[in-house]
């Protein structure tokens, strides 16, 4: 069957991950802060703010601002934003597959406030017609039920879908469901790997053509 979708990552692929393990040992003691006392808290709440049932606010006060700070929450906000970065040549690829004929959708976890800043911030809604987050969705990878649900929503077959990832568990859930896998790792990768996976599944940009 001919590819018609093709689903992208977004933390890992496109961009840096908005707020991974990473992201939060670097930020978190610039603050002044016990890493190890924060991310105690993270883990009790880190689900929950991922799949939507906890707010930006209700995690902050959680795992942050239970006592008083030197430092506000909109401080801490703009460092945590700061931590996103674009993966070189990856926009650029997107715009090249955007142009063309394939339906193009995100695969995410992803809480929602940084989920909407980073679509905000690098134009992904010039890019992308289906934002599949795990905020949105309730669920997040590699759970089955986020897999049925973007297969759903777009009302593709699993055998017409390419799923790009950076952890090779997702990939290996979404194959389950008869989805083609790629495995990328923006850090590391260059767009071109990422061009040549897709042209092997018989996917190309207009300009390859």
């Amino acid at each position: 069957m001919t590819i018609t979708t093709l689903f992208f990552d977004v933390g890992g692929v496109v961009l840096t991950n908005g707020w991974d393990r990473h992201s939060r040992a670097a930020v978190v003691p610039e603050f002044g802060l016990d890493y190890e006392e924060f991310q105690d808290r993270h883990d009790f709440v880190a689900n929950a703010f991922e799949i939507g049932e906890l707010s930006l606010d209700d995690y902050l006060a959680r795992t942050i601002f239970y006592r008083d700070r030197d430092f506000t929450q909109d401080e801490f906000v703009a460092r945590m934003k700061a931590t996103s970065e674009e993966f070189p040549g990856m926009l650029d690829l997107l715009d090249d597959f955007a142009a063309g004929p394939h339906l193009m959708a995100t695969l995410n976890n992803e809480s929602s406030e940084l989920n909407r800043y980073r679509i905000d911030t690098f134009g992904l809604r010039d890019r992308f017609s289906f934002f599949l987050s795990s905020s949105s969705l309730g669920a997040k990878k590699p759970e089955p039920q986020i897999y049925r649900m973007a297969l759903n929503i777009t009302m593709r077959n699993p055998s017409e879908c390419v799923f790009i990832d950076d952890r090779e568990l997702n990939l290996e859930c979404a194959d389950k469901f008869g989805m083609h896998t790629v495995h990328f790792r923006g850090a590391t990768d260059s767009p071109d790997v990422l061009r040549e996976k897709l042209a092997a599944l018989g996917v190309t940009g207009p300009e390859q053509h």
